[in-house]
Order: C-alpha cells, then structure tokens, then sequence
C-alpha cells in the first residue's frame, strides 16, 4: 500500500512539473520586446487622391477568421485565404487612406503563418504603426478539443497609411485586476495607439484603441484612460479616435456613451436613434466599433458602416470621410 501511495506521488509530482514547465514555455514571448511596437515603410506602388477629401477606417479583422472567431471550430487554411482576398477586394474598392485594425495577425500558426498586416500594406499603404498585443509561444485556446488550440499567436493592432506617420507610440492599457494567475499570463494586452500623420502640412492625431470585451469595470477603467488621451490632444492637434470600443451604442449605461454627448466631438455613422451595427456579422444586433473626431479641426463629409466587407470577420469596418479645417 505504502508503495502504490508513493508511486501515486511521485505521478502526480511529474504531472505537476511537467504542467509547470509547458506553462512557462506556452506562456513565454516569441520576438523581442522591442519588436511590439515599430513604425514600419515599405515601397509597395500607391496613388492617393488630390481632392482634399481624406478617407480613414476602423475594422476589428479578427485575424480573417470570420464567425469562427474564437470557436471550437475547424478553421482550414482555405477560409483565411478566401476571407484575405476578400478584403483586400473591398479594401480596393473603398480606398480608404489609412486603415486602422484590431485583432491582426503576424504570422500566427492560426491563421496559417500570414502576415495579415503586410499583405493588405501591398494594395499601397507604406506606411505601418505595428503595436504588437498578444504574443504566446502556444496558446490552448480554445480549450478542447486540443486540435482547436490556437498554438502559436503573434497578433495585435496596426495603422497602415498611404501619407507617412510619426511620433508612435504604443500604450498598454490597465489589465483586468483579478484574472487568475494562469488565464493572465496567456491573456493579451489591451492597446492604445497613439501616431501622428502629416495631411496638408498639418499632423492629425490617430488613436487606435481595443477595449476590455469581458470584464466591465476594467473597460470603464481603460476607457477613461484613453479619454484623457484623446482630450490631451484634441485642443492643439486635428484628432481621430477610432477602434474595437466594446461598449454598446444602445446601452443607456454604456461607458461610450459619454463621447457622444461632448459638443465638440462628432462620430462617424452614428445614428443614436438607430445605430448602424458592426457586430456580430453573422446576426448584425450591436455596435461597438466607432470613428470619433475633433468638430472644431475636422470637417465631417460623410461616413459609413461597410457592409460589403461580409463575414471576413465577425465585425464590420467603419468608414469616415473628412476634410481637414
């Protein structure tokens, strides 16, 4: 007896070592550090138009999963390619001067190695703000069945422009507080970004943002964070704030709320009566993606949710045309 007690041990003691060190590996970083956050240029062949009318867009891509975002369901190869030609297609067609994403992957064994951010910079965009989110040497998520695991994920957020950018910066927003252990060391990191543009020789602020989808007391915490950002420079400069907000425009408690009753901010394709939603894709109930923009620096032209954009992901773009004052 006294053996079998201490064979059962010295299993469960490997078990637990074994655990441990899968934990550390899994949960350890692939790139440097360094490496999170790059302004990048390429000298892909571009055109930009010469009306004065500028064109920039939200679009939380869902590294191109479309409504298997997150589900314990078969994603082959063929879904990403289909979905990648379909949004550089209609990327094409709207022609928007910068783009801003959410949820893009670099490379990820999820999405088959691609680097999702490079191969819609080729229709043009040589100018790239990479702010690198979540960064697992193997990620088990989903949880079962193992096959569905999401092994290596290399992804995050990224502005890519027609017009050259500078002065980035990637802020790392408030994590949630009592996540355990485990689950926060595998959990991706909530951004802002923060990146300057050059338009008519003035620089117009762009602050791309991810909030908090699961916990709401830290995605009211982030959120005041990122609204203190936005009235930092939204008094000197032109300046756009635009991203995934996860916060409901039908919500009468919804922290997001609280941008559209500011007098000198404008949103784009925004109806408070009847919102135009961006998500889910498949069954469009909610919108929680939104361009905001300074009304005394930017005149608003036009804007609209881009439904052609389909199920590529399970959110859809959103588009803003502007002038600058």
């Amino acid at each position: 007896m006294k053996r079998l007690i201490k064979l059962l041990f010295a299993l469960l003691l490997l078990l637990i070592i074994s655990f441990s060190v899968f934990f550390v590996w899994a949960s350890s970083p692939t790139l440097d550090e360094k490496e999170y956050a790059q302004l990048i240029e390429y000298n892909y062949p571009t055109s930009t138009d010469t009306d004065s009318i500028y064109s920039i867009v939200t679009y939380n891509i869902g590294y191109l999963s479309g409504m298997t975002n997150n589900r314990a369901i078969a994603k082959p190869k063929e879904l990403f390619d289909e979905n990648l030609e379909k949004v550089r297609t209609e990327i094409k067609k709207v022609n928007p001067d910068i783009i801003a994403f959410q949820e893009i992957d670099y490379k990820a064994s999820r999405s088959f190695e691609v680097n999702q951010e490079e191969e819609i910079a080729k229709l043009g965009y040589n100018y790239v703000a990479k702010g690198v989110n979540w960064d697992e040497r193997y990620l088990p998520y989903p949880y079962w069945p193992p096959s569905m695991h999401f092994g290596k994920v290399v992804s995050g957020q990224s502005i890519i422009s027609k017009y050259p950018l500078k002065d980035y910066e990637r802020i790392v927003l408030e994590r949630v507080a009592d996540s355990p252990f485990y689950r926060d060391a595998l959990y991706l990191e909530r951004l802002a970004q923060v990146v300057k543009v050059t338009l008519e020789g003035k620089e117009v602020v762009l602050i791309n943002v991810h909030l908090e989808a699961f916990d709401k007391p830290t995605r009211i915490k982030q959120f005041h964070y990122v609204l203190e950002l936005f009235n930092k420079y939204k008094n000197e400069y032109p300046t756009i704030l635009l991203g995934d907000f996860n916060s409901r425009a039908r919500d009468k408690q919804a922290i997001v709320r609280k941008m559209f009753i500011m007098e000198d901010v404008g949103s784009s394709a925004l109806n408070l009566e009847n919102p135009s939603n961006t998500f889910d894709t498949k069954d469009l109930y909610e919108r929680i993606d939104y361009i905001f923009y300074t009304k005394n620096s930017i005149e608003y032209v036009d804007g609209r949710v881009l439904n052609e954009f389909d199920q590529a992901s399970d959110h859809l773009p959103v588009e803003m045309r502007f002038k600058i004052k």
